[in-house]
């Protein structure tokens, strides 16, 4: 009966959090902070979003040329770079130098020297400064949602994508700018793209699309 009890509060809880959570974020729109940097960059993340199995659902393989908007403190990069190997390259992208510094940071370690593959980009989602129809595939980690303009950065993503390129969105709850997976699919058909596959569950979840 306890038991029942607690499970009962963390789902109420759960509820109210996500209800202020949200509704705050459609009042401020604003990128994740650089000081939670750390966190986002974790043995608790990648337990929550395994990198393998993301890189499976993006549709990325060796020798590829890569983009992930909105890398953040660079979770998932640096097992981008070897999956795509030393004939392909991963760009990662954010508006925050202060989260790329600790990108900069990260590729600095020991552990990390050996990976030559990856190049950080200091930009906005709505202007990518690599060319047209360059990119075997983009990718988007629990951050589309966060992006005010959501069609301008799609857009922007289809524009620098080859012909058959991917285009991979990946949702996690309790995100707190977590949407529905009909909410990405729309976004993205909106946006001139082809659906590839819906992979993974109601939790996590990647949505993966063709140009």
């Amino acid at each position: 009966m306890l038991t029942l009890k607690i499970i009962f509060w963390v789902i109420i809880i759960f509820i109210i959090y996500q209800f202020i959570i949200r509704v705050g974020r459609k009042t401020f729109h604003f990128p994740a902070p650089a000081f939670i940097g750390r966190l986002l960059d974790s043995d608790l993340r990648r337990w929550a979003q395994p990198p393998m199995k993301l890189i499976e659902r993006s549709g990325i393989s060796t020798g590829m040329s890569v983009l992930e908007v909105g890398c953040g403190s660079g979770a998932f990069l640096t097992f981008v770079a070897h999956a795509v190997g030393v004939s392909g390259k991963v760009y990662g992208l954010d508006i925050q130098k202060k989260m790329l510094d600790q990108v900069r940071a990260k590729l600095a370690r020991s552990e990390n020297v050996d990976i030559k593959n990856i190049e950080l980009i200091e930009a906005s989602a709505y202007q990518i400064p690599l060319a047209d129809n360059s990119l075997d595939a983009v990718y988007f980690v629990t951050v589309l949602q966060e992006i005010p303009d959501r069609q301008k950065a799609l857009i922007e993503a289809r524009r620098v994508l080859k012909p058959g390129g991917y285009l991979a969105v990946t949702e996690l709850l309790p995100d707190p700018d977590y949407p529905l997976k009909s909410i990405v699919i729309k976004q993205g058909l909106t946006a001139g793209f082809v659906l590839d596959g819906v992979l993974g569950n109601f939790w996590n979840y990647t949505v993966r699309f063709r140009k």
